[in-house]
This record gives structure tokens, sequence and C-alpha cells, in this order.
């Protein structure tokens, strides 16, 4: 039973790293949607990569979130 544990920890970990492209959807308050494409990246460094475009000015406020 403690390998199969370990295997799925192990398993679950390697594919948490892995680098692949991701797609950023921005929703814009008064413009509507946008996506792009953020490439081989891990899921962590891509979801701080799309909420770099976060905003909030002059009432317009832009929300990124990782698709």
């Amino acid at each position: 039973m403690k390998k199969v544990l370990v295997l799925g920890l192990f398993s679950a970990m390697a594919l948490a790293s892995c680098k692949k492209d991701w797609t950023c959807k921005c929703t814009n308050s008064v413009a509507g949607s946008t996506s792009s494409t953020i490439a081989d990246m891990t899921k962590k460094d891509a979801t701080t990569e799309c909420n770099k475009g976060d905003a909030s000015v002059g009432g317009v406020t832009v929300d990124c979130e990782l698709q």
C-alpha cells in the first residue's frame, strides 16, 4: 500500500511540474474578453504570468485567469 501511495505522490508531482502551453483569458469590464497563449511554462509560472495582466484603472477592471 505504501508503494502505491508513494508512486501516486511522485506521479502527481511530476505532472504538476510539466511545462506546456497555457491559455490566459483576460476579461475587461468595458471591452469584453481576450485570450492569449503562455508557452512552455509550468502551471505555477503560467499563473503568475497571467495574473500580471490584472489591473484596475479609472473604473475599468481587467481580471486574467489561467484556463
